[in-house]
């Protein structure tokens, strides 16, 4: 439909959330929470306010339901109010309270649930965002190496710490050649004297790796990475470029961080790491681990935890380790232990990106669907995505637009830009696909006219 068309069509089914929208900017920057709920990032002309959440589903104000691709960005893994972990939830602040500053042994239980889960992971701390993890696992790989160098991607985002806001969704022209990009600063107010302390290379580029762990592999202090990229569609690694990254910093005396703060529980319940057989030294997690309460955590290696073990490092959070926190971890550790539960759903994610796909090709749109199953994103593009300058000069992001206007006006909710993802909760249903399908034909139909 024309833009004006959409803009009718959505104005009239989301009276309320209109109202909402201009009461909350009055008094709320951009009228939501966070940056990513707003029209600067693509909810035009305004975000749909949410009423209520249940399994694979989320209803508007004005009483729209939507099947839920979304998923809070990624945290609902196990879809929205999961009766298992809320009510541990629930049990635990009845039982416990709610905030200790002080051990207690829920949290060991949470956090020997995690280290016996995930390959990399021998010792964990809990905190409560995916930047405060990473943040935290920059610094202490510097702590522990003694250097001060980290290397990145293009296209990668690892929270918003001025350490790593950098070069996410780059200007080319500002970054400079592929084979060796600038460090650009993602936003404003971001010390520019930081650049000096990062290398940025483009991902899926084994040579560039290489050439530099050559050069300078001794000033290294570590290598950040997506183990599959979430933050600019869903670009998978190149078969070996991951056991490239670990045996390249194994031989230089650096670590390897893989920021599974999206990949987390979303592959396996091992984590990206598992499902590639790649092990890093330290790991952070968020989104997932919780099962939709807010949490996050650091871990690694005995060695690579070594300096907070002895406390020779200070990892300290007023609200680390809270009772929401591990209770809503043990019970989502427990859930996504069913078995069969990732092959099940990998298998229904699978048959929506395969559906998507036909139906793109049906409707002569050149699309492509990269991803696993539990998470994907559709590309309009007729030219492989491998990195973020093949999003950027591939991409058609008009097109992906259009799309997204046709199908939550009928019902089928995920993020408006083509950056970002469709997830698949461990509790869609055939039912929510086969819906989905007969939506996405339906639009595919009015945007190839």
């Amino acid at each position: 439909m024309a833009a004006d068309s959409f803009i009718d069509t959505y104005a009239a089914r989301t009276p309320t959330s209109r109202a909402l929208f201009e009461r909350a900017s009055r008094i709320i920057p951009g009228g939501a929470g966070s940056s990513a709920r707003t029209v600067k990032f693509g909810w035009s002309p305004y975000p749909p306010f949410m009423a209520q959440g249940t399994g694979s589903h989320v209803r508007d104000v004005d009483g729209n339901d939507y099947i839920d691709y979304l998923l809070g960005l990624g945290p609902m893994i196990l879809g929205h109010r999961h009766p298992v972990v809320t009510q541990a939830v629930s049990d635990a602040i009845a039982e416990y309270g709610t905030c200790f500053g002080l051990p207690y042994e829920l949290e060991i239980e949470a956090a020997e649930k995690v280290v016996a889960a995930v390959p990399g992971i021998e010792k964990v701390r809990f905190t409560n965002s995916g930047s405060e993890a990473v943040g935290s696992a920059i610094r202490l790989s510097r702590a522990h190496t003694g250097r001060r160098m980290i290397v990145r991607f293009e296209g990668h985002y690892h929270g918003w710490q001025d350490t790593v806001y950098w070069s996410n969704h780059v200007d080319p022209a500002l970054a400079g050649p592929a084979e060796s990009p600038r460090p650009v600063a993602s936003g404003p107010g971001v010390p520019l004297e930081l650049s000096d302390t990062l290398i940025v290379l483009t991902w899926n580029d084994p040579d560039s790796f290489v050439r530099l762990m050559t050069e300078r592999g001794h000033e290294i202090a570590a290598v950040i990475t997506e183990p599959a990229v979430f933050n600019t569609g869903c670009i998978l690694p190149e078969p070996g470029y991951l056991e490239l990254l670990r045996s390249e910093t194994t031989k230089h005396g650096s670590l390897l961080i893989f920021d599974e703060v999206i990949t987390g529980f979303r592959f396996s319940r091992g984590c990206a790491q598992e499902f590639f057989g790649v092990t890093p030294d330290l790991t952070t997690l968020a989104k997932g681990l919780g099962g939709g309460f807010p949490v996050a955590a650091l871990g690694g290696s005995h060695e690579a935890m070594s300096m907070i073990s002895e406390g020779r490092y200070s990892h300290s959070g007023t609200y680390n380790a809270n009772v929401i926190q591990c209770a809503a971890v043990s019970a989502t550790m427990d859930v996504l232990a069913e078995p069969g539960l990732y092959d099940r759903q990998r298998a229904i994610g699978d048959r929506l990106a395969e559906g998507l796909r036909t139906l793109a090709a049906d409707a002569g749109i050149p699309a492509r669907v990269d991803g696993l199953g539990t998470v994907f994103q559709l590309w309009f593009s007729d030219q492989p995505i491998k990195n973020w300058r093949d999003a950027e000069r591939y991409a058609d992001e008009a097109m992906f637009t259009r799309f997204w206007e046709e199908m939550i006006t009928r019902g089928v909710l995920f993020h408006p830009l083509q950056f970002e993802n469709l997830f698949v909760s461990l509790v869609h249903t055939d039912d929510d696909i086969d819906r989905t399908l007969v939506a996405a034909a339906e639009a595919f139909d009015v945007i190839s006219g």
